[in-house]
């Protein structure tokens, strides 16, 4: 059976067929995070740029809306520095290469990242009706996006982008078949090649992120920037029952390789970041996982094939 054909079974059997909410649930990340382009890297974001794809499937033909939850930047929610100065602005993208053109695949907004149709945009500063409050974007036609066969689904990207000021804006997303309420759309989905995010405040909770393993991947390699000594970020998968990888303080990056096993190709892992005590708050981290050849590989808030259970032990084979 095909690799394409693999993706496409993982993608309509996932066991979570409604994974609207971005993060979503399974997740535990309370909130996707990106700081104005004046802040310091040390508050927790490299490039103050992030990039989300939703994913629609072929066979829904009914409008849809993008919501975010509290996009502006100022009030209880977000992270101050001096006073709110921050501007963020989000940019809806559709049409051909939106996806599929090589940098909106990329960790970094250089090159082409703002591939696509450009279909919807609007910037945020403080403003009290937009704090712990929604905004929407819409009504999409599904055909409005990049047709991806491989997924059998109509892509489209998200950006925002933080383009003056030094606070930190934190949101999340909703993908809806309303515009004043969060209605999910069954088997849609959503996807990153890089998060940047912020933690919880109480040291019980646990943040996951799914990076899904394609046939082919023999090694990954997972870097995380700004963890301030968090706690640890641990990786679980159906091989793998728990392994330790290399942290970063603040303001750097740390980087870490895994040898990929036969059991763990055309599954999901599951890396979970557990918190320190004393309590470190109002952390924010940025992480991304690439294959053997560089390439990003996504991350999706429903996990292809559902959250990976470890099936028994299995040695771990470091690589030197």
């Amino acid at each position: 059976m095909s690799r394409l054909l693999n993706t496409f079974i993982l993608l309509t059997i996932c066991v979570f067929g409604y994974s609207q909410p971005v993060p979503n649930v399974e997740e535990n990340i309370p909130y996707l995070m990106t700081f104005g382009e004046a802040a310091e890297t040390s508050w927790g974001d490299d490039d103050f740029s992030q990039a989300f794809f939703f994913q629609i499937p072929e066979d829904y033909d009914q409008p849809f809306f993008i919501r975010i939850f509290d996009p502006d930047t100022g009030g209880e929610i977000d992270e101050i520095s001096g006073e709110f100065n921050t501007r963020c602005v989000f940019e809806v993208f559709g049409g051909e290469g939106n996806w599929s053109d090589p940098a909106a695949k990329e960790t970094s907004p250089v090159g082409n990242y703002k591939s696509g149709t450009l279909l919807a945009t609007r910037a945020f500063a403080a403003n009290p009706r937009y704090d712990n409050n929604w905004f929407t974007f819409g009504p999409f036609n599904p055909a409005q996006g990049e047709y991806a066969e491989e997924f059998k689904s109509y892509i489209f990207k998200v950006i925002c982008e933080g383009v003056s000021g030094d606070d930190g804006n934190m949101y999340r997303y909703y993908l809806s078949t309303s515009g004043t309420e969060n209605r999910s759309i069954e088997d849609a989905n959503a996807f990153a090649y890089e998060y940047s995010f912020r933690m919880h405040n109480e040291v019980e909770e646990v943040a996951h992120i799914y990076p899904y393993v394609e046939e082919g991947t023999i090694s990954v390699r997972i870097s995380n920037f700004d963890w301030d000594w968090d706690g640890n970020i641990v990786v679980i998968s159906v091989a793998r029952q728990g392994r330790e990888v290399k942290i970063s303080g603040e303001d750097f990056w740390a980087n870490d390789e895994l040898r990929v096993q036969d059991e763990e190709i055309e599954t999901s892992m599951d890396f979970r970041f557990i918190k320190a005590r004393p309590l470190v708050r109002n952390n924010n981290v940025v992480v991304n996982v690439r294959n053997q050849f560089g390439d990003a590989m996504p991350f999706y808030t429903s996990p292809l094939g559902g959250v990976p259970k470890y099936r028994g032990e299995v040695e771990f084979v470091p690589i030197e």
